[in-house]
């Protein structure tokens, strides 16, 4: 039996071991995952509603709604009401968060390079763009029926294709 570790178990291990090391650094900012997740997914999106937000960081509704409160307790979120309805709330960060967001990115910079030590910038590259083809691959998978068969021989050969005349 080959005992090596398989595509599925090293993502998971890179990315908890991203997770764990950030977290590590983060420690001093008194942020929780969720809480440093939620402010960096809304750095991004800033203005959108509650469920929205919700559905980027795949979590239920009433888990953001906790995360929000304690946030927003910090002073470092506020919730709109939306122009024409009652019901929705926007999301968007206070000045105060700003530096805090700063901060976070550079503990993210640091981290990444931690992790790409020793790659030099076409390894890099590679890296990025075979993760990126990945992701894109199991995107394309995940909206077709599990029983759908798919040639893959076909489907790579046309992708081989497409890169050689790219």
């Amino acid at each position: 039996m080959n005992n090596s570790p398989t595509l599925g178990f090293i993502l998971h291990d890179v990315a908890r071991l991203l997770r764990k090391r950030f977290e590590q650094r983060a420690r001093s900012l008194g942020l929780t995952r969720s809480q440093w997740q939620t402010l960096a997914y809304l750095n991004v999106n800033e203005g959108i509603h509650q469920a929205g937000l919700a559905e980027i960081l795949e979590i239920e509704g009433i888990t953001l709604v906790r995360i929000l409160d304690k946030l927003e307790e910090r002073g470092l979120i506020e919730r709109r009401q939306h122009p024409t309805d009652r019901r929705i709330w926007l999301l968007f960060l206070r000045e105060e968060a700003r530096p805090l967001i700063k901060k976070m990115q550079k503990i993210g910079d640091a981290t990444r390079a931690e992790a790409l030590d020793g790659l030099n910038d076409d390894e890099r590259a590679f890296l990025l763009d075979s993760l990126t083809r990945l992701k894109t691959n199991l995107i394309d998978a995940c909206t077709r029926p599990v029983d759908d068969p798919v040639d893959h021989t076909a489907r790579a050969a046309v992708r081989a294709k497409d890169r050689k005349n790219a």
